[in-house]
């Protein structure tokens, strides 16, 4: 793994999804075979395969504190190309450091992880103005995790995180997405942990390879997708979760 300090220009993005898009780092050590975020490999100059380097954002809290009081306020996604809570987060605590100077000036908030690690900084969550947790969440079947997430937290780890914040009286939320084999059972291990359930399919063809090698060819086409996630949101709204298919 290489792991590289680095002072970037700016913090605070435009976002397709929500207003804002705040990303710490640089690259994921989570290093999933399906992410849609080795684009960015085109713009950082790397050779190493994703999943293989890291850039930290070590000026990131310095540039948050002066552009939330130049930008408007806005709802902040944390985040759209990285993992805020990947294992380099113990270690520098560029997440937890953004998340002071945005919860300190009442920005609302939408986090996105596959870590446990956000249980650290369950208190300062808890005192954000308007915030959400949200676990990406793929298949209930661990031997699939292993292959499509392998530097990921175990799915019941994050289960048991959402249940957790889901419990401290956070709005919690899990994402599907892409939509693996052997999720029909997280239904019943998402019930009374979230508040919605929004479910996406696979859209680009990294990870084309990795279904051929290991006999799921059909789990990558579009009857897949269509009836495996009609099926989900209906399950889901029968248990009276809210479920919304992108797709």
């Amino acid at each position: 793994m290489k792991i590289s300090e680095i002072k970037a220009k700016s913090i605070l993005s435009k976002s397709q999804v929500y207003e804002y898009a705040l990303n710490p780092y640089v690259g994921c050590q989570h290093g999933c075979v399906y992410c849609y975020a080795k684009f960015m490999k085109r713009f950082t100059g790397h050779r190493e395969k994703w999943g293989e380097f890291v850039d930290v954002k070590i000026n990131a809290p310095e540039l948050l504190a002066h552009e939330v009081k130049r930008k408007r306020i806005g709802r902040v996604w944390i985040s759209g190309v990285c993992d805020p809570y990947q294992p380099l987060e113990k270690r520098y605590m560029i997440t937890k450091r953004c998340l002071d100077i945005l919860v300190e000036h009442g920005w609302p908030l939408t986090v996105q992880t596959k870590s446990v690690l956000v249980l650290k900084d369950i208190e300062t969550l808890k005192r954000a103005h308007d915030c959400e947790v949200g676990f990406t969440v793929t298949t209930a079947d661990e031997k699939i995790r292993k292959i499509f997430e392998p530097g990921t937290s175990p799915l019941g780890e994050r289960i048991d995180a959402l249940a957790v914040l889901h419990s401290r009286g956070m709005r919690t939320y899990a994402m599907i997405a892409p939509l693996l084999p052997g999720s029909e059972e997280l239904v019943s291990m998402l019930k009374g942990k979230v508040n919605y359930v929004i479910i996406d399919r696979l859209n680009y063809h990294y990870a084309d390879w990795v279904f051929k090698r290991y006999g799921l060819p059909l789990a990558s086409e579009d009857n897949f997708f269509s009836q495996k996630g009609g099926e989900l949101k209906k399950s889901f709204e029968k248990e009276g979760i809210p479920c919304q298919v992108i797709f």
